[in-house]
């Protein structure tokens, strides 16, 4: 076999990045993660679309910052000495996401990914790409960061020039 060729071997694990938000447990693949950090100072941006509660200053650069809760579809949630900022990298975009607390990194097999039930997906609920079910607490929300993106582009055609 040459050295050049693409090959693709079966996934034996993957790992997934663990968060709370309003009691439920939901991940990301841990490769989306670029860092978690503690909150900051928000500065708000006029006119953002609304999902975005305003910019946060990391490393030289500005993130644009969502809460887990509030693009859920709950209420925004309260900073506690817990809260941390997770910041995703999805294709070079970077956003950050507050979240009530950062869990912990779970490696499983693939085969545990369950998919989300039909009703869910039949009437339009993508923001949860997998589930992933423990024998020691409740399922665990695998989060699409795309569709998240998504929601945003969406919160912004909704209301331009609202906030």
């Amino acid at each position: 076999m040459r050295v050049d060729q693409e090959t693709t071997l079966p996934v034996s694990e993957i790992s997934l990045a663990c968060f709370e938000s309003r009691g439920q447990c939901y991940a990301f693949d841990v490769g989306l993660v670029r860092e978690i950090v503690r909150p900051q100072e928000v500065t708000p941006l006029p006119n953002a679309p609304e999902l975005i509660d305003g910019v946060v200053e990391l490393r030289g650069g500005l993130v644009p910052l969502l809460d887990l809760s509030r693009v859920l579809g709950g209420e925004a949630s309260e900073e506690t000495p817990a809260s941390r900022i997770v910041v995703l990298d999805c294709d070079g975009l970077l956003l950050g996401l507050r979240v009530d607390a950062a869990n912990y990194v779970l490696s499983i097999d693939p085969a545990l990914l369950e998919d989300v039930p039909d009703l869910a997906v039949q009437a339009g609920y993508n923001v949860v790409r997998a589930v992933v079910r423990r024998s020691d607490g409740p399922p665990i929300m695998v989060l699409s960061v795309e569709t998240i993106l998504e929601n945003v582009y969406r919160s912004a055609l909704a209301s331009p020039g609202e906030k």
